[in-house]
């Protein structure tokens, strides 16, 4: 089969498209699937440049999200069959036979849900990761409940887009941050009550006179450096900052966020699979089985930016890293 392999980390040019063996079911519980479509994930490009969760199995095969067709499962599997379509965040972190920057892959049934039948496959592709990120992240970490205000950060991007959306579905109020007026505009078509301009407008102030001087009850970063910890004075005392990135303590300190007894959460949605959680990869495939009733009833979109073939993965991680995307972007799979 067809496959992007990176035999060693670095720029995006160690993406080569290669012809490997194709994978084959080895347990009971196992699905091969056939590839429509991959999401590309900002992670992706960290772990090329990086190198892999696991290097001592390379080369490895990229690629968490993937949206296909069942093609064989094994003989432990009840709940999918052959012609299912099918969408999930699962491997791509450098174990052998995993990845979705591919023809074929297998994947374990329990991390498996049916496909958004309203959705295309380069879609349904480029929505898991960041779909369990938001829903963890508002839901799980910081217990936003209706009547809350939120403030998310890069409302226009892969994550943001979606966690404006959950945060409106719990019924929250939403100010996010954007950097110019067509993001602003984009971000209001997700929900978005108070699109910010950071590169206009003093975000923290702008959360404050809209909370009259109160402070957002939960603040979603994003992004990480400066913002993580320059968001703390826009939380409310006794407040939640949940944040995707790891703070570097070079850049601020965590003094104002003790001063208003912050709660301050991580969000890491790959450390189930990373440690081999079963029942935290399962509570994950049940979050992307009630988003896809969203999305089929019309309550949750996915902004799918820009598609590249299979062949194009470096362009494609080239373009994620340029910082200037929105939504997100997908590799399409012809086989």
């Amino acid at each position: 089969m067809k496959a992007i392999v990176m035999t060693e980390s670095g720029a995006p040019d160690v993406l080569q498209l290669q012809d490997v063996p194709q994978p084959k079911i080895k347990n009971p519980t196992e699905v091969l699937i056939k590839l429509k479509a991959a999401g590309i994930n900002p992670v992706d490009t960290k772990i090329r440049t990086r190198g892999t969760f696991y290097p001592q199995q390379m080369p490895a095969i990229l690629g968490c999200d993937g949206a296909g067709i069942v093609e064989a499962v094994g003989a432990e599997v009840e709940k999918f069959k052959p012609g299912d379509e099918v969408y999930y965040c699962a491997g791509g972190l450098g174990k052998p036979d995993t990845g979705n920057y591919a023809e074929y892959t297998v994947v374990e049934a329990h991390l498996l849900t049916h496909k958004p039948k309203s959705l295309t496959f380069a879609e349904a592709a480029s929505a898991p990761l960041v779909l369990i990120t938001a829903w963890e992240a508002l839901y799980d970490r910081a217990r936003l409940q209706a009547g809350q205000k939120a403030l998310i950060h890069a409302g226009a991007g892969g994550v943001g887009h979606v966690a404006i959306q959950l945060a409106k579905l719990k019924g929250a109020e939403v100010a996010t941050t954007v950097s110019n007026q067509d993001k602003a505009r984009l971000a209001r078509q997700f929900g978005a009550d108070y699109p910010i301009i950071y590169t206009q407008t003093d975000f923290v102030k702008a959360a404050l006179d809209w909370t009259d001087s109160q402070g957002v009850d939960v603040g979603f970063d994003t992004v990480g450096g400066k913002t993580f910890f320059e968001t703390c004075p826009a939380i409310k005392v006794y407040g939640d900052l949940v944040t995707i990135l790891e703070p570097d303590y070079a850049l601020g300190t965590l003094k104002v966020a003790r001063n208003r007894n912050l709660r301050i959460s991580f969000e890491l949605m790959l450390s189930p699979a990373l440690m081999g959680l079963r029942r935290a990869l399962e509570y994950q495939a049940e979050i992307l089985a009630q988003c896809a009733t969203w999305i089929d009833e019309g309550k949750l979109k996915i902004h799918l930016s820009q598609t590249f073939p299979l062949a194009e993965a470096a362009q494609a991680h080239q373009q994620i890293e340029s910082g200037s995307t929105t939504g997100k972007i997908a590799l399409l799979i012809d086989n």
